[in-house]
């Protein structure tokens, strides 16, 4: 018994080692004249020749760079599954992922657009174009995930959100948004211009493939809808995805499973 016990612990602690490495890094922010923290995953056993695609997982509202790492173990093993890299920012308390008309101290769109995406092509092996970078999040992070795509669509070749609030005009007294737009009765033009439900027009049928997930429970549910309706009535192809669940981590842990395998099928495509 003692003989073939010795090739499973072998098993064993070659498979625990096999792991994707978790680090932490500050980068700099030259609009916001900061450092920002950002989590990210690496994949194990990589060649060092190797170039890989990236995704950006964006946090919701309240949260940080370690929401998703903390809260959805099974993130880093996506890196290892798909080799890619996985980048969570620190989207700050309240962001929005805009460039804040208010407050100029808030410039995340700038931050993660083009700030963050040099740094993270600067300092890891990546395929550093829109081939091989994808972008989502959830709830206030699914908002910015599509809002910073359709926007730099010469930087995210692929997009998703998971229960995102897409359409920020129901919602004028909720979760800080009016300090970063104004107040939605003095300034409707803003917030009709940073909802993501007001940008399709900045698509065409074969621009940018997206993945949009929200649950029937969800308080996002209903504007994610109209989305996907607008999207359908614009011809843009997209994937939608809805099943019983609510605004919550149980469902989140669920979702990403699904984007993250949409986003792996496009890089693979797109290569």
């Amino acid at each position: 018994m003692k003989y073939l016990l010795i090739p499973l612990v072998f098993l064993l602690c070659h498979t625990a080692l096999k792991a994707s490495k978790v680090d932490t890094v500050s980068t700099y922010s030259p609009s916001m004249r900061k450092n920002i923290k950002a989590v990210v995953i690496t994949p194990d056993a990589i060649k060092s020749s190797e170039k890989l695609p990236v995704l950006y997982l964006l946090h919701g509202y309240s949260g940080n760079q370690a929401d998703w790492i903390s809260k959805v173990k099974s993130v880093s093993e996506y890196a290892d599954q798909y080799k890619l890299i996985i980048v969570c920012p620190d989207g700050n308390f309240s962001s929005w992922y805009f460039d804040s008309p208010v407050d100029t101290t808030f410039k995340y769109e700038t931050y993660v657009s083009s700030e963050l995406v040099s740094w993270i092509d600067t300092h890891y092996k990546t395929i550093n174009n829109k081939s091989g970078r994808a972008i989502t999040g959830l709830s206030m992070g699914g908002h910015g995930a599509l809002f910073l795509a359709l926007k730099h669509q010469d930087v995210f070749g692929a997009a998703g959100s998971m229960s995102g609030g897409v359409d920020l005009r129901p919602f004028p007294l909720n979760w800080d948004m009016a300090k970063r737009l104004g107040s939605y009765a003095e300034f409707p033009e803003r917030w009709d211009s940073h909802s993501v439900i007001n940008m399709t027009h900045l698509l065409t049928s074969k621009t940018l493939p997206l993945i949009i997930d929200c649950g029937t429970e969800d308080f996002f549910f209903p504007v994610n809808v109209k989305l996907h309706q607008k999207l359908l009535d614009n011809n843009i192809p997209h994937d939608f995805i809805t099943r019983k669940g609510a605004h919550n981590w149980e469902y989140w842990s669920n979702a990403i499973s699904y984007q993250v395998l949409f986003f792996s099928k496009f890089f693979k495509t797109a290569a």
